[in-house]
């Protein structure tokens, strides 16, 4: 499935129906009074976080999703029926914004949050509402309201506890398979990874969490070269961020230090709240390296790279010292999340009910 993050619709929701005119004709009764019902709500426009999903190419190409108008007010004391509702499924971490001022209107961060995102119009009155001792045979009806209109963009920002940098064929695809349920393509040339790629890591019974995987970074990737500056945006909501460098490139002339430095450089270009996030060392592909030459290789570079933040010594193809970071990781969020208050929401649709 092509993956979609960013989309442009258009809501609408139904229109209120009309109020009646109407007057009670029976036989024997001469003066029967006025009988015009009012006219039903217009459906409402409901967004849904549904957990199930992950990407918004369901919205790239339709566009218009309209409710249906309320019925109009009839004779007899009938009341048109409210419109139907319409109830649009998002994936959780979409973010809705006006399309025009930019302005976010909300956000869908937990499974099954509902919000309204474009109200049904009121239905109009119909001539028994208007009758009184004074007015005992009205004329009077109101129209219905409009219902919201509104153009909007969904932008998805991935949730995740965990994002994975580094540069193309860094391993990064190869971490996540080893560690996670996710399957991404993996291959010994750059660029495989085209979109980003969710897994859940098992650490024990009830206990996991969720790692993000994006295209890899290169130089310039904040003014747009490359590819991970489309996805970068999906890093900004996680809690901790690895940064996976290959400890042993192909191309000698490579140095994998000025590599790292380019991504911290191009992170803190991008966003200064993402650069600041905490961020871990991994030096990946280890089995590439002799021995005999593991602990002088990772001394050297991090005293070239200045690095004073926790430092991890993998490799992702033989699983070799995975586990110590997997539940270093899982320490780490898992305090983070305990100290995070967590408030329910209340599901629109049953606001009256919860109130009473």
């Amino acid at each position: 499935m092509k993956f979609v993050d960013e989309a442009y619709i258009d809501v609408a929701a139904g229109d209120g129906g009309n109020g009646c005119v109407s007057f009670r004709h029976e036989k024997y009764k001469e003066f029967g009074g006025p009988n015009g019902g009012d006219g039903g709500r217009g459906g409402h426009v409901y967004a849904v976080a549904d957990p199930n999903l992950n990407t918004l190419v369901d919205y790239r190409y339709a566009r218009r999703h309209e409710a249906k108008r309320g019925e109009h007010g009839m004779g007899s004391d009938m009341f048109g029926a409210a419109g139907a509702d319409i109830t649009l499924k998002m994936p959780v971490g979409t973010i809705i914004s006006d399309a025009e001022t930019g302005e976010v209107l909300h956000e869908l961060l937990t499974p099954g949050e509902c919000i309204v995102l474009a109200k049904g119009g009121d239905g109009g009155f119909g001539n028994l509402r208007f009758k009184s001792s004074i007015n005992r045979a009205p004329r009077q009806k109101t129209p219905g309201w409009p219902g919201e209109r509104k153009s909007v963009k969904l932008e998805l920002k991935v949730l995740a506890d965990v994002g994975l940098l580094g540069m193309p064929n860094a391993g990064k695809s190869t971490f996540i398979a080893a560690v996670s349920n996710a399957r991404p393509k993996i291959a010994d040339y750059p660029f495989t990874t085209l979109h980003p790629n969710l897994g859940v890591v098992r650490v024990g019974p009830e206990q996991s969490f969720v790692v993000a995987d994006i295209p890899g970074l290169i130089e310039g990737a904040s003014e747009g070269a490359g590819l991970g500056h489309q996805f970068l945006r999906h890093l900004q909501r996680t809690r901790l961020l690895l940064h996976i460098v290959d400890l042993a490139p192909f191309d000698d002339a490579v140095d994998p230090v000025a590599q790292a430095k380019a991504i911290v450089g191009e992170l803190k270009k991008y966003d200064a709240a993402l650069y600041e996030k905490p961020r871990w060392l991994v030096l990946n592909k280890l089995d590439m390296v002799p021995q005999e030459q593991r602990a002088a290789k990772v001394k050297d570079f991090v005293k070239r790279f200045k690095w004073k933040g926790p430092v991890f010594e993998i490799s992702a193809l033989t699983r070799e010292g995975c586990e110590p970071l997997i539940k270093a990781i899982f320490q780490h969020v898992h305090s983070l999340q305990r100290a995070e208050q967590q408030v329910p929401d209340v599901d629109p649709r049953f606001a009256g009910d919860a109130a009473e």
